[in-house]
């Protein structure tokens, strides 16, 4: 009489979309895509500070277009080391992952400002500012997170749209 003995390992293969997969060899990590994702915001921003020079762009339109460039580069490099398009967790990860490093490099450019550019009077006037009418601060705070997080969202899942290499050979 033989035993039967369960497979326990942590490589057992799993079902993915659909399809049998070796979760620790196909799952990526995502946080070199976040960086990636960084770069590209950074990049970006840079290039448009200096075209701000020059002419007025709208704030809104600066951080879209910031976070569609940072998309493209992820994805972009996503797509060339795994071969597929990212799946709807990845997305989500991305997204996420994405928009928070966004938002940590912003509070250190806003706190840089803060410290190096405003004297005592002006850090004091703005508190007192933000004190007395916190609202509309907080409501403009609010917009551009959503802002930031729908353009990411949707720019990620059109680039991986346009990106994905099964799609093209289809």
């Amino acid at each position: 009489m033989s035993r039967k003995h369960a497979l326990l390992s942590k490589s057992a293969p799993s079902i993915l979309n659909g399809r049998l997969s070796n979760t620790s060899v196909d799952k990526p990590k995502m946080l070199l895509y976040v960086g990636f994702f960084a770069v590209g915001y950074m990049l970006a921003s840079a290039i448009f500070m200096m075209v701000q020079t020059k002419f007025a762009l709208n704030p809104q339109l600066v951080t879209v277009l910031s976070i569609m460039l940072g998309a493209y580069i992820a994805v972009n490099k996503f797509v060339k080391h795994q071969q597929r398009a990212l799946h709807r967790d990845e997305i989500n990860r991305l997204m996420f992952g994405g928009v928070i490093v966004v938002w940590l490099l912003t509070m250190v450019y806003f706190l840089g400002i803060w410290l190096f550019l405003f004297d005592a009077i002006s850090r004091e006037v703005l508190l007192e500012m933000s004190i007395q009418q916190p609202l509309p601060l907080i409501s403009a705070l609010v917009m551009i997170m959503v802002l930031s997080l729908v353009s990411a969202r949707l720019s990620i899942w059109a680039i991986n749209r346009l990106l994905d290499p099964h799609r093209k050979s289809a």
